[in-house]
């Protein structure tokens, strides 16, 4: 299974090896909008820590920030990616940004992202929680934390994915692992996700 067929626009599959290094308090409270008996990580928007490299999406609307293990990947031409994989070619951590191409709204942004997951790799796709009016850099925000089964191979995964308005332009960044590691990767995933600037 290539790169290009797991994290086409944005999607993203990921696992994380070490977040140890990573001082980052994530306070969880519950949000409405969020599956029931869930709660929202906070997320509070800050620049990525020194050393941490930076893609800017083709259009400048946007910049992704990403750990230093990692290294930017193929993709949409119009997206950004930054990858950390295994010796046998498996991605341990994958980030994604990605311009908004058309449907995309603010309200309703959880039930829509479910539907493109399952219109297209996932077999089935389920909410965790989600939340609007998240503070981003420079932008506001529409996140949910969902979880998902590819069709091929029937992996698990689990991913933040946040519709960001800026001023001018909206996009969307994508973070996910596999499920079996969210509560390991989740820290680092936020980290860089609350790093993700809009202009």
């Amino acid at each position: 299974m290539t790169a290009h067929t797991l994290f086409r626009g944005r999607r993203a599959l990921a696992v994380l090896a070490s977040v140890a290094a990573i001082g980052v308090a994530v306070a969880a409270f519950a949000l409405s909008g969020g599956a029931p008996g869930r709660a929202f990580p906070a997320l509070v928007p800050a620049a990525a820590p020194a050393g941490w490299p930076h893609l800017t999406l083709p259009n400048g609307t946007a910049v992704l920030s990403y750990p230093p293990s990692l290294r930017p990947a193929g993709g949409d031409a119009d997206a950004v990616s930054a990858a950390q994989v295994s010796p046998s070619g498996a991605f341990e951590l994958y980030l994604n940004a990605t311009p908004r191409q058309g449907g995309e709204q603010p309200r309703g942004w959880a039930a829509f992202r479910l539907r493109l997951l399952t219109a297209d790799d996932a077999a089935s796709a389920r909410e965790v929680a989600a939340a609007q009016d998240v503070t981003f850099r420079g932008g506001t925000g529409s996140c949910v934390i969902d979880t998902y089964v590819t069709r091929i191979g029937a992996h698990h995964y689990q991913e933040i994915a946040c519709l960001v308005q800026g001023r001018t332009s909206a996009s969307v960044i994508v973070a996910a692992a596999p499920a079996a590691t969210w509560a390991q990767a989740s820290p680092l995933l936020l980290r860089a996700v609350a790093a993700y600037q809009v202009r």
